[in-house]
This record gives structure tokens, C-alpha cells and sequence, in this order.
């Protein structure tokens, strides 16, 4: 048995993607401590893991905060966090040293601390992994890396890691792991070709635990779900254009609209169609026959996960790729927000449900999906580790 570290980030998509691996762990015996923010220590219990609970810096989706959505300023919240974090977690730590570290993308106090004690680190990715030449290739996307204010976050970056003896440039430390676990659908990775597989092993998501534990009463008509994630969900009147575009359809409309939209700034709304502040997604779209997604990581997964055809309406950050890359591997539609209407909607959903072959593409990536080696094959590389 081997006491394993998982250092996390308080965020859903940061979170959920790696409980199946820490469960798989826990179930092979090992010791689990899970250094995460309060509000998500009772998911982690649930894996059978230690909580190690430390006070936080970062936005707290359970009290109406939300992310940035200016890139700089999001990519230093996760500088701010390890700050804060890295004391609590090494204090709690103390005379107890891990074998082996493991972090979320955001986690940096495990490199750190891994470093400090000598012990192998391996990163738990919930996002895509970089490839040779991305920086190239992204250009026009990490334009925001020539600012001022990115500037200043890398000379701060750098001198907290010099504090540690640690001289590495910041891009490289966070950017470039020696190994890492990539939890995402291989499908949704720009140039995987390109990806390093002597550093990046993908085993894509392990849903299947939430999948039989979560679900949904079972609709009478074809059933869309509408969801915007977690993060960057203050849409209502993308809500309200949903249930016009596909209530006159005759369809069940499950529209989850999170913590950010009063339900009651929807308006009246049409027969057959329901706003919840949560709904089990795994669990509705086992159900569902559509869904419409801000195209986040972890509902493209969930969709690609039950074959369901998709409308992707990004928002922010990896989502405008994301969007791009399903409709590309012809399993959605992509629309922006701003073409977002109603009739722009409704022929969405009429094309990617009546479609042969975006039904055959699903079934394709449904499989692809499944069988990628998700929890176990994490396990497995974890394992390696600790033998090397």
C-alpha cells in the first residue's frame, strides 16, 4: 500500500474528471489524501480518500462567484491558489510524506512539493495537453502572452518558485509535465498525432461509476437537455431561445441553468419545458436524444460518453475549440451565441438528429470512448510510477 497525494483545484471540471482514478486507487488498497477546498471534500470522501481541507482563494461556485473570463487573469488565480494552498497542505502534511504526488493542471503545490521531497509527480489533465508546436499553431490564441499584464504574471510566477530553489522557466513547469494521465476524449485533442505519448498517456474519462448511479425518469417525447456548465452559465436569454427554438417541436425540454440564472427571468414558459439549477447530467443524457452544450470539456465528454448528437454554443476559454473539433469529427453542430436563435436553433436540432451519419460518427467515438482503459489503465501508470 503506497500513500498517494492528490492535489487539486476547486472547480467541478478541475475535480470530477479524477475522482474515478482516486477510487480506483483507494479500491487497490492504497492510502488517498486529496488536498481540495472544502466544497468539494464530500465528493472526494466519497471515493474512499482523505479530504485534506484547505481554505481557498479561487471563485466558489456554490456562492454565485464565477471565473474570469480574461485569460490572464484566470491563469493567475491558480498562482494565487498555490500561494494560499501550498502552506496549509505542507503543515497538514508533516511527517507523513507521500510516495507519490498527483495533481490537477491548476494543483501546482504537488510539483513543488514533489520536488521538496524527492518523490515521483505525475499530472491528472481534465483539458488538452500540448503537442509539438502549439505554440505555433495557437499563435492568434496566446496572443494574450505578448500583454503587459501576462508579463507581470510570469515574473511573479518565477519568483515564488525561486523561493523553493525551483529556477524553471513558469510555462515549462505547469506546461510541461514529465508524465501525465490525459482524461479527455482523444478525439476532442488538437494534432493528437502530434502529442508525446512517452509523457501523455490518454485514458480518456471514466463515467461509467456516475453513469449507474445517476438517472432520469424516462421522457414520453424525444427529450433535449440544455446545459451550460458550471463556470461561465449567466445565459437567460440563450435559455429562453432554446425553449422557444424546440418547445414548438413537441420536444421535452430539460433546461439546467445552474446557480447564475433566476429561473424566473425565463418567463413563462411553453408547455414541456423545465429549468432546474441542477439536474444529474450523466443521468438526463442517458435520456436525452439532444443536448445542447457550452462545449466544456466535461459535457462534450458526457455527450460523446451517451452518443448524443450535439448543438455546441461555446462561451469562453477552450470551448470555441472544443466546438470546432465535435463538429469537425461530425458528431455536433457548432453556433455561436451570437447566431443563437431560436430558428438558427431549431434547424440545428432537426439536422444533427435527423442525420445518418452523424448517428454512425457517435456510435464510433461512443466506443472509442469507452474502451480508452479510464480509470484502470490511470491506475496502472500511477503503479509504474511507484515502482520506478
Amino acid at each position: 500500500m503506497a500513500h498517494v497525494l492528490v492535489v487539486g483545484a476547486g472547480a467541478h471540471g478541475h475535480t470530477r474528471p479524477h475522482l474515478p482514478v482516486v477510487a480506483e486507487l483507494v479500491a487497490r488498497g492504497h492510502r488517498v489524501t486529496y488536498a481540495i477546498p472544502a466544497p468539494f471534500a464530500a465528493m472526494v470522501a466519497a471515493t474512499g480518500a482523505t479530504p485534506l481541507v484547505h481554505t481557498s482563494v479561487l471563485p466558489d461556485q456554490d456562492r454565485g462567484e464565477q471565473w474570469p473570463t480574461d485569460p490572464v487573469a484566470g491563469t493567475a488565480l491558480f498562482v494565487d491558489e498555490a500561494q494560499h494552498a501550498l502552506p496549509q497542505i505542507a503543515d497538514a502534511l508533516a511527517g507523513d510524506v507521500p510516495d507519490v504526488a498527483l495533481h490537477d493542471i491548476g494543483g501546482y503545490p504537488a510539483i513543488v512539493l514533489a520536488r521538496r521531497w524527492g518523490i515521483p509527480v505525475v499530472q491528472l489533465s481534465p483539458a488538452l495537453v500540448a503537442w509539438d508546436g502549439y505554440e505555433t499553431d495557437l499563435a492568434d490564441d496566446l496572443a494574450f502572452r505578448d500583454t503587459p499584464g501576462y508579463r507581470a504574471y510570469l515574473d511573479r510566477f518565477a519568483s515564488w518558485l525561486r523561493g523553493f530553489g525551483i529556477d524553471d522557466d513558469p510555462e515549462r513547469f505547469v506546461g510541461r509535465p514529465r508524465r501525465s494521465i490525459v482524461e479527455i476524449p482523444r478525439v476532442l485533442q488538437p494534432c493528437a498525432g502530434r502529442v508525446d505519448p512517452d509523457v501523455y498517456t490518454f485514458v480518456g474519462p471514466d463515467l461509467a461509476r456516475r453513469a449507474a448511479e445517476e438517472d432520469w425518469p424516462a421522457p414520453e417525447r424525444p427529450l433535449v437537455l440544455v446545459s451550460f456548465g458550471s463556470a461561465y452559465h449567466d445565459h437567460p436569454a440563450l435559455f429562453r431561445a432554446c425553449a422557444d427554438a424546440f418547445a414548438p417541436l413537441g420536444w421535452e425540454v430539460v433546461l439546467a441553468v445552474g446557480p447564475h440564472v433566476d429561473p424566473a427571468a425565463l418567463g413563462e414558459l411553453p408547455a414541456h419545458v423545465t429549468a432546474h439549477r441542477w439536474v444529474p447530467q450523466l443521468g438526463v443524457l442517458g435520456r436525452a436524444s439532444a443536448f445542447v452544450t457550452h462545449a466544456g470539456m466535461g459535457g462534450c465528454a458526457e455527450g460523446l460518453w451517451h452518443g448524443v448528437p450535439m448543438i455546441a454554443i461555446p462561451q469562453a476559454v477552450d470551448q470555441f475549440g472544443n466546438a470546432a473539433m465535435l463538429e469537425a469529427a461530425g458528431v455536433a453542430r457548432a453556433v455561436s451565441a451570437e447566431d443563437a436563435t431560436p430558428e438558427v436553433l431549431r434547424e440545428a436540432l432537426l439536422a444533427v438528429t435527423s442525420s445518418a451519419e452523424v448517428g454512425h460518427r457517435l456510435a464510433e467515438e461512443r466506443a472509442v470512448l469507452r474502451n480508452a482503459g479510464g480509470a484502470s489503465a490511470a491506475a496502472d501508470l500511477v503503479e509504474a510510477e511507484l515502482r520506478r
